[in-house]
């Protein structure tokens, strides 16, 4: 019944993806069909077929938004559901449902333009973010809940920190690193935690890192010591280190690339080479990359970024 169940909702999943590529171009770009996104260097990308326990939960999402499709949960969980099984346009689809339903939720900006990060429309990343975070000001902060809980079950991100997170690491894709170091400043001031605290500190210091700025760059990593309590985000605390000269190489590349960041570890070690004067090494780096699959992770389409605007 679950497999009769998964196959019925895997071809649903396709006719969305058919739709979305026929929607405005105000929402979404044209691509050929079957294409989610282009990457920055001009490959088509694909996503491969969900698990059935992926299609399960979108199951579960997809009933609930259908019971009640006006409940801003309701189209939130269906969007980021919809969004694991690698269907980024049809996210984005449901999250401007949401945006037109309750055009004053934070969350529904903050959601869209994580996915619109996926499939590279940096400039409408941004606006959603920057809108998010006007919506944000002067409101408490939220946990905001994982949809892949982590193995602790403890939730190490909130609404504020992931808007500002987010919006710097679009404007730091973009090359706009002025920007970037703008949202970082603010980005570091949200961080609930260690792992929100060594994920944006990783961001920031190479911003500061790329722009010349060394010895404020270097200034940021004070904070950052071996013994932080760090429940997910392992490779941009070792990476961290790694900058601060209290680790290495081996160490930054060896933590497990399913954690939270593991493809940055690869992408933050090909731009130390960068900003330390071994372009032929960051190059390398960066090429090797795009060879990997998880065309969706950040530290892949940073490596995108840095070939199309450096090389």
């Amino acid at each position: 019944m679950i497999r009769i169940a998964a196959v019925a909702l895997g071809a649903f999943i396709l006719s969305v993806s058919v739709a979305c590529a026929q929607m405005s171009s105000s929402i979404l770009p044209d691509v050929p069909e079957g294409v989610q996104a282009m990457s920055l260097l001009g490959e088509e990308l694909r996503s491969g077929a969900p698990s059935e326990r992926v299609l399960e939960n979108l199951a579960t999402a997809r009933a609930d938004y259908e019971a009640n499709p006006d409940d801003a949960d309701n189209i939130i969980w269906y969007g980021r559901r919809i969004a694991y099984t690698g269907d980024y346009r049809g996210a984005i689809e449901v999250f401007s449902e949401g945006v037109e339903k309750h055009p004053d939720d934070a969350r529904f900006y903050r959601h869209r333009g994580h996915r619109y990060i996926s499939i590279r429309e940096l400039d409408r990343a941004i606006d959603d973010f920057e809108k998010a975070a006007t919506l944000i000001e002067g409101t408490e902060d939220a946990i905001e809940p994982d949809g892949a809980p982590n193995a602790a079950g403890i939730p190490v991100s909130t609404l504020h920190s992931n808007i500002w997170y987010h919006l710097g690491l679009a404007y730091y894709l973009k090359g706009d690193l002025d920007n970037a170091l703008r949202v970082y400043e603010i980005a570091m001031a949200q961080t609930p935690n260690d792992d929100m605290r060594v994920a944006t500190t990783h961001w920031h210091y190479m911003t500061l890192q790329l722009l010349g700025r060394k010895e404020e760059a270097v200034a940021v990593l004070d904070p950052i010591h071996e013994d932080m309590n760090v429940i997910e985000s392992m490779p941009y605390h070792q990476l961290c280190l790694l900058y601060k000269g209290e680790g290495d190489i081996e160490r930054a590349m060896s933590v497990n690339v399913t954690a939270a960041g593991g493809d940055s570890a690869m992408y933050g070690v090909a731009n130390w080479h960068y900003y330390n004067g071994r372009t032929d090494e960051a190059k390398a780096g960066f090429e090797e990359m795009i060879g990997k699959s998880g065309w969706a992770s950040f530290g892949r389409i940073a490596a995108e970024s840095d070939l199309s605007r450096k090389y």
